[in-house]
């Protein structure tokens, strides 16, 4: 069986993306070929790494990539998921022959505040809410 390929987009590739291209793997690698980029790819979020090595997966090997270098290489995708707000997901590259495009949109990371214990216990949120969505996604095949 040839495994549906997959793609999370969001701004820097640096959190959301990273934490639900992360969970689609754990959850069905026999049918997902997946990978994640960003719009603007920046630095891999340390605590997206925290977080996610609190459910058992390590992530902090994972680098940075960027869409535009995806949509150059004319990679192909059934599905292109966005995890980001709507008016970040209007500046991604349409990838030709997608089935469906998604927009689950997510608060960004970047932007949580208050001192590393709010922002853990923010983004613990994000990343659950992520792992739910994927979850549901992937039962509705």
């Amino acid at each position: 069986m040839n495994k549906e390929r997959v793609l999370f987009v969001c701004i820097h590739n640096s959190a959301r993306s990273q934490m639900a291209e992360a969970f689609l793997k754990q959850m069905a690698p026999d049918r997902f070929f997946v990978e994640s980029a960003g719009i603007e790819p920046g630095i891999l979020n340390p605590l997206v790494i925290e977080v996610m090595r609190e459910t058992g997966i390590d992530i902090s090997q994972n680098k940075t990539k960027s869409l535009s270098d995806f949509f150059k290489q004319g990679n192909r995708y059934e599905y292109v998921i966005s995890v980001c707000d709507a008016a970040s997901s209007d500046k991604c590259p349409i990838f030709p022959n997608i089935k469906q495009r998604l927009n689950w949109i997510f608060d960004d990371p970047s932007c949580l505040v208050g001192d590393k214990e709010a922002k853990l216990v923010q983004l613990r949120n994000i990343r659950d809410r992520i792992r739910q969505r994927v979850q549901e996604w992937v039962n509705s095949f």
